[in-house]
């Protein structure tokens, strides 16, 4: 009966039929409410640090000669520096670490709820840490803001995957890119001289991270769980209907009921993956190369370093020093209208072209970058054609790299896996991420500046190869589908797959499927399958 609808599905998108999607009321609250204060509290904490950068270092060596008596040494300062940019990706590790024990509560949504009081702390330490003279108050509230950031990276790209219809699946996936975007420009605008980027006013910078946190928590309790968390987590039907019926904005939900039954068939039972059974698991094999790969591009492709070190990157190309907080703003609108570009065009185009193509644009901006900075002492209009080429290197990002890993690292794993596959996700992300922090200011001052964009740009080269002959599209493609594209290169047939999703735990077929639909059907958890 499943292969016949699904065979009618097929010849209706062949007959070129689209199935309408209803982007309902709450659908569209949930995804903005929990991207205002996850994704963008991400990006805002990406950029924030970089308008007051010369005052934060004065604070630091007022600080260190108020307490030693002495000017702290430019070797030192730069190392304090680079910690506080890079040790929110430690915090970030952290998160993503403990993110993934905690599936007992309305994981999900609870968590992102729930992390709003890491947001909080980090908010009032660092705001404070002028006023009470510690510069360890602040960098110690980058590394809780980067534990807010690792949990709600994870949780978020969770819960907006599993609450929207395949369909959709990649635009509304893409609202995390769009709103670590629109972040990172948020955190441009609020620095610029008129506003907080001031010597004075540099804390409230941080304080303001507070508004988007204390919107989420009023808003998102009200909002339904995961209808799939309800259903094949907590085996309850009754709630997962509902909140079904609230996403979709319909009454009949049947057709959505029985599709995540199936998947829950194939998978045989609803336990939690670890992270050792998921890397033991054959038939995920490359699909987790596969997101090891994207999340590392994504960090180490150069753009963090564009994002942390703006100002300094402009002044290398020759921008005057107060025109630089307007010209960053650039950055940030370029990255905010591809983002939005990416999420309407990706249910069209398909995620492996706007991934793989994004990297080729940006191997070409960073090789003439490259170039441009080598020779613009000589030609006086090359200083242009730099800019021009970061603002190219940031659009082609976000048009595909940007937000996509996210969306894949949903797609490629079953409910059960999902948890494991996003720790394993964060932790590449993470690491990345602090490398890129901590090293590349340090890359500038020992070696030849502009060689480190061509560095960036061999990253790029290897990730677009890897994923052009690796990656499979997965546009509006069901998890059995995705798993099938991998079987071949995993060495497995499909019911090979089956059976290794959870090695020496399996049931008999009709002794789960009799217990599965007992447990849903009564509104119950039974132990024995959890």
């Amino acid at each position: 009966m499943e292969n016949k609808q699904q065979s009618n599905g097929m010849m209706k998108e062949n007959n070129g039929v689209k199935k309408k999607v209803n982007w309902s009321g709450s659908l569209i609250l949930a995804s903005l409410t929990g991207a205002f204060g996850s994704s963008f509290l991400y990006g805002y904490n990406l950029s924030v640090v970089n308008a007051p950068a010369g005052y934060i270092k004065k604070f630091y060596n007022e600080t260190w000669e108020r307490r030693y008596g002495f000017s702290v040494d430019e070797g030192t300062l730069t190392l304090l520096w680079s910690i506080t940019v890079s040790i929110f990706a430690i915090g970030g590790l952290v998160g993503a670490i403990i993110v993934t024990p905690i599936p007992s509560l309305p994981f999900r949504k609870c968590t992102l709820v729930l992390n709003n009081v890491f947001a909080v702390a980090a908010a009032l330490l660092m705001s404070l840490s002028l006023l009470a003279g510690s510069f360890e108050m602040l960098i110690l509230g980058r590394i809780i803001m980067g534990v807010d950031a690792g949990i709600s990276l994870s949780a978020l790209p969770m819960y907006l995957s599993e609450i929207s219809p395949k369909e959709i699946r990649g635009s509304l996936g893409q609202v995390t890119a769009i709103f670590i975007c629109i972040g990172v420009f948020t955190g441009q605008v609020l620095g610029l001289p008129e506003i907080f980027g001031q010597e004075s006013r540099w804390p409230f910078l941080f304080g303001a991270i507070i508004v988007p946190s204390l919107i989420q928590v009023v808003i998102l309790p009200f909002l339904p769980e995961s209808p799939r968390y309800l259903l094949l987590e907590k085996h309850d039907r009754s709630k997962a209907e509902k909140a079904f019926q609230r996403f979709l904005g319909k009454d009949d939900v049947s057709h959505e009921i029985e599709e995540v039954l199936a998947e829950s068939r194939v998978q045989r039972n609803t336990k939690l993956v670890s992270i050792v059974q998921l890397l033991r698991t054959r038939a995920v094999r490359w699909q987790i190369v596969t997101v090891v790969v994207t999340m590392g591009c994504y960090q180490l492709c150069g753009l963090n370093a564009i994002w942390y070190y703006t100002n300094n990157i402009f002044s290398e190309s020759g921008i005057n020093h107060e025109t630089i907080p307007y010209v960053t703003l650039s950055t940030g609108a370029v990255e905010t209208l591809a983002a939005v570009f990416s999420g309407l065009v990706i249910e069209r185009l398909g995620r492996r072209p706007l991934l793989i193509g994004g990297f080729g644009l940006m191997i070409v901006f960073f090789a003439v970058l490259t170039v441009s900075l080598t020779l613009q002492s000589s030609v006086h209009w090359l200083p242009y054609l730099s800019i021009f080429c970061i603002l190219a290197i940031i659009a082609s990002f976000c048009i595909g790299p940007g937000g996509i890993p996210f969306v894949l690292t949903g797609e490629f794993f079953q409910q059960s896996q999902r948890p494991a596959a996003f720790m394993i996700a964060g932790t590449v992300n993470w690491l990345s991420n602090f490398a890129v922090g901590l090293l590349f200011p340090f890359i500038q001052i020992s070696c030849d500046t502009h060689m480190c964009y061509f560095l960036f740009a061999s990253i790029c080269f290897a990730g677009a190869t890897y994923l052009f002959f690796v990656l499979p599209e997965t546009k509006n493609k069901t998890f059995q589908q995705i798993s099938q594209a991998f079987a071949k290169r995993n060495k497995v047939t499909l019911e090979m797959q089956e059976m290794n999703h959870y090695p020496g735990e399996r049931k008999s077929s009709e002794e789960h499927e009799s217990n599965f639909t007992s447990s849903v059907d009564n509104g119950e958890t039974k132990k024995g399958i959890v």
